[in-house]
């Protein structure tokens, strides 16, 4: 069985999260590393994809705002929130969504939150939900078969700041939060089940080995 890295960093900054994909990403095109996982939470930020429209934003509330390359629309990260950055290869973006869509569902329903999916509504509606509240948003980029971004997962973050946006382009969305347990255990359920959900094994790496791994190679002049 092939390995999945997953490396858990904890609490980083958007922008330095996103440059350690960039470099990931890379590596991996190179097949310098296997397919990856991170697992951290964010300090708050909003993120405004590729899909997003004016009047989605609201007025200066202090939050940063930044513009990524990944499908979707705005959503908000903040202190609390699993977020997960797969860097994989793949040769269908849908069926890897689906199949990230199908992990979080059985992460939460391990930690006992019937959560389903709503494929037959639409793009706007990807992600996993638990009535009709949105508890985990996924937004993805690939660039020569190699994945960035990925999904978060309401745990245990404030979800106030959701309030002052319109989540997913989604006008009267109600967001949700896992209530029964807290982000650790979370955390080690989410990599089981995302591992299991593409048939890989996972093997849990340090932010040092990562670092190691995407370090430019030495050139040989």
């Amino acid at each position: 069985m092939a390995e999945l890295w997953v490396a858990q960093l904890g609490r980083i900054e958007y922008r330095e999260a996103y440059a350690l994909q960039e470099r990931l990403r890379a590596a991996r095109q190179e097949d310098r590393v296997p397919d990856t996982l991170l697992l951290l939470e964010h300090d708050p930020v909003y993120t405004r994809g590729r899909r997003s429209e004016p009047g989605e934003l609201p007025v200066e509330r202090g939050i940063p705002v930044v513009d990524v390359d990944r499908g979707g629309k705005v959503t908000y990260h903040g202190p609390g929130q699993l977020v997960g950055y797969p860097i994989m290869r793949t040769d269908d973006v849908i069926a890897f969504v689906r199949t990230m869509e199908r992990a979080i569902a059985t992460a939460l329903a391990a930690a006992g939150v019937d959560a389903h999916t709503r494929t037959d509504e639409g793009p706007d509606y990807t992600g996993v939900w638990v009535d009709d509240a949105k508890i985990a948003s996924i937004g993805v980029h690939v660039s020569r078969g190699v994945t960035t971004h990925g999904f978060a997962v309401n745990v245990d973050n404030d979800l106030t700041p959701f309030g002052w946006i319109v989540p997913c382009g989604l006008p009267g969305v109600r967001m949700a939060a896992l209530e029964t347990e807290g982000l650790a255990c979370f955390r080690k359920r989410m990599a089981f089940a995302f591992a299991e959900a593409h048939g890989l094994r996972q093997r849990l790496v340090s932010r040092t080995r990562i670092e190691a791994a995407v370090a430019p190679v030495a050139s040989m002049a």
